[in-house]
């Protein structure tokens, strides 16, 4: 069986239209499917939808979350229930075509346990295309473990690789960056990325620099480095300085002749009292990243609470085990 996650969050608009798409794509890989909907905390109207489409294919099954819980937590509560060989990744908004995911089954076929899909045109905006490039440069140049460049989380992944996801106990995950992290055979397909078939972008600016931050300090120690080589770069250029004054002070009388005396005001001071403060404000804003994430992670909070489910007879299985009701629709809460 081929599992394919869908994270979701008020996508009411292409529900339809993903429902007809994604069934037909499946329905021509001649292997059984089951497609998870993950709702990310949408408006009950998208939740109705999706109930809809459940009525009509049970092979369409959905998690609810009780609030928003974020992309990256949608997409690993999806691919903790996944029960297939092989597990696919597809947002609901349709800019990553189903119909390019037969490629990626012949892929896995061949024996590649990881394929992923290198977005080659893209139809977004001037500014977030410019945005993405510097993300994938940087990441790059930084990340311990090397994330192929214009790959999102549209990808296929193998069971191998799907349990070893679910045993990883980190909460603030980066799924790209930890599907990158696992290592086995893996490959991208190129394809072109569409534009948006309906609703508004669920990735404003702020959302796209918060995953930013997220890859860059889930997979580098970089930034703490930079701050040490900062702090050792500026305390070279004051100690610099202060040679330069004692010496200044000493051929006051030279310096005087040659026009290079000592400039009368406080100007000096305070640029270097700003400038200071600026560097260690800086080095304490990445220390506090990443003791941030610390914090998250020894709290031990569930990165997600499960509302609703629907098309599982049971209680999920990180769950304690409650009795589903005769509609198959699970309403008591779960944690994962």
């Amino acid at each position: 069986m081929i599992s394919i996650v869908v994270p979701c969050y008020n996508e009411k608009e292409v529900l339809d239209e993903l429902y007809q798409r994604l069934s037909r794509a499946a329905e021509s890989w001649e292997e059984p499917f089951e497609v998870i909907v993950v709702d990310d905390g949408s408006d009950e109207e998208t939740w109705q939808r999706i109930e809809a489409v459940h009525r009509r294919d049970p092979r369409w099954k959905a998690v609810r979350f009780s609030r928003n819980f974020g992309h990256q937590t949608a997409v690993s509560a999806g691919i903790a229930r996944a029960a297939g060989r092989a597990v696919i990744v597809l947002d609901a908004d349709l800019q990553d075509p189903p119909e390019e995911l037969h490629r990626f089954l012949a892929k896995w076929r061949e024996g590649y346990e990881v394929v992923y899909g290198l977005r080659r045109k893209r139809k977004e905006g001037p500014l977030k295309r410019l945005c993405y490039h510097l993300f994938y440069r940087i990441l790059a140049g930084t990340a311990s473990q090397p994330i192929p460049a214009d790959s999102g989380d549209f990808c296929l992944m193998d069971r191998r690789v799907v349990d070893l996801l679910n045993a990883m106990p980190e909460r603030n995950r980066f799924v790209r960056g930890l599907r990158a992290w696992v290592g086995f055979r893996q490959i991208g397909v190129e394809y072109p990325r569409d534009a948006r078939r309906a609703g508004k972008p669920k990735y404003t600016l702020s959302k796209l620099i918060r995953l930013a931050v997220d890859g860059l300090f889930s997979f580098s120690t970089v930034p703490l480095r930079l701050a040490t080589y900062l702090g050792l770069a500026v305390s070279t250029i004051a100690f610099l300085g202060a040679v330069f004054t004692l010496v200044q002070r000493l051929f006051a009388d030279w310096f005087d002749s040659i026009g290079l005396g000592p400039v009368p005001g406080f100007a000096t001071i305070v640029i270097a009292i700003l400038f200071l403060g600026g560097v260690q404000l800086i080095c304490l804003g990445i220390m506090g990243e990443y003791i941030g994430r610390i914090y998250d992670e020894v709290k031990g909070r569930p990165s997600w609470i499960v509302r609703q489910t629907l098309g599982w007879e049971s209680a999920d299985r990180d769950a304690e085990a409650t009795p589903a009701n005769p509609e198959g629709e699970n309403r008591d809460q779960e944690t994962g």
